[in-house]
């Protein structure tokens, strides 16, 4: 039987020849990273939707959105990275590390790409607009933050968590204290998983000067991971007691306290294949927080 992996390579493969340069320019064969941008988002709209018609339809924009955003993020960076992607072993094969793309072809790409992603933030709320205006920032400093400190992660987490603030303000066109601390929740939770994926590069990283929590807490990773998913359980029950959630909610949020868990317990440093497994393990964790959410509103 075709494994999902093959599956995706395979439709990439029937894209047209000029699109396939720009499909991988935006890792549309690595879901994971679209998954991980829209889960705090469905948190968001699920703590506030007022109707399930509103939460699908808001859950179906972010799910367009995030793939379009997370396309251009990916852009951003591989501009940004262009040079050093070609010093690392694992990203010197992408579009614009290799030359397949030219700057200003991605240039023009990216453009188009913020026009989509422009026209889909417009069919929300005036708060939801310029919340998402306002999180352009944190895209475009991101692939900096790794020049010039050992928490580009927590840039990260700004990032990738800005859609819990986004989806919440989409949904109750107001924000609050619930939407605060699921971001926070989101911040941390990012913070963990990435310095798990970080990982995989800490030797090249370290010869081209780049930084990250994974190099920063290398021999303490285990301890870091324990802190931040701590921190994780603690902000989501506390969001949800803001957001006016049953009691149901924190038994419900046991399975995705027991997945984080088991990246904690199993995390090797030395096994790249190991830790990006338990990266992508987070899209499990990230569903099951959202479900958790729904039954709390029961």
């Amino acid at each position: 039987m075709q494994g999902w992996t093959d599956i995706r390579w395979d439709l990439m493969a029937r894209l047209p020849a000029p699109a396939r340069p720009y499909a991988n320019l935006m890792r549309l064969d690595r879901p994971i990273g679209v998954w991980l941008l829209l889960l705090p988002g469905w948190w968001g709209i699920a703590l506030a939707a007022h109707s399930l018609g509103q939460a699908l339809w808001l859950g179906f924009l972010f799910a367009v959105g995030a793939t379009i955003m997370r396309g251009a993020g990916c852009v951003v960076n591989d501009l940004w990275d262009r040079e050093l992607d070609r010093q690392v072993e694992r990203t010197r094969g992408r579009p614009l590390a290799s030359g397949e793309v030219s700057v200003m072809q991605a240039l023009v790409f990216l453009a188009v790409l913020g026009l989509i992603g422009l026209a889909i933030l417009t069919q929300l709320n005036w708060l939801s607009i310029w919340l998402g205006v306002a999180s352009l920032g944190p895209v475009v400093v991101y692939p900096l933050a790794k020049r010039v400190t050992d928490y580009p992660q927590a840039v990260l987490g700004v990032t990738f968590g800005w859609g819990a603030t986004l989806g919440y303000a989409a949904a109750a066109g107001t924000y609050g204290w619930a939407p605060f601390l699921l971001h926070a929740a989101a911040f941390f939770w990012i913070l963990g998983y990435d310095t798990i994926y970080a990982h995989q590069d800490r030797e090249d990283d370290a010869q081209v000067g780049i930084r990250s929590t994974a190099r920063r807490f290398e021999h303490t990773t285990r301890p870091f991971l324990i802190v931040c998913y701590s921190m994780v359980m603690l902000l989501l029950c506390l969001a949800g007691w803001a957001g006016g959630l049953s009691w149901l909610y924190a038994p419900a949020l046991i399975p995705a306290a027991l997945l984080l868990g088991w990246q904690v317990v199993r995390v090797d440093i030395d096994n790249p294949a190991l830790c990006l497994a338990l990266f992508k393990l987070n899209r499990d964790v990230g569903l099951l927080i959202t479900l958790a959410v729904l039954i709390g509103r029961l």
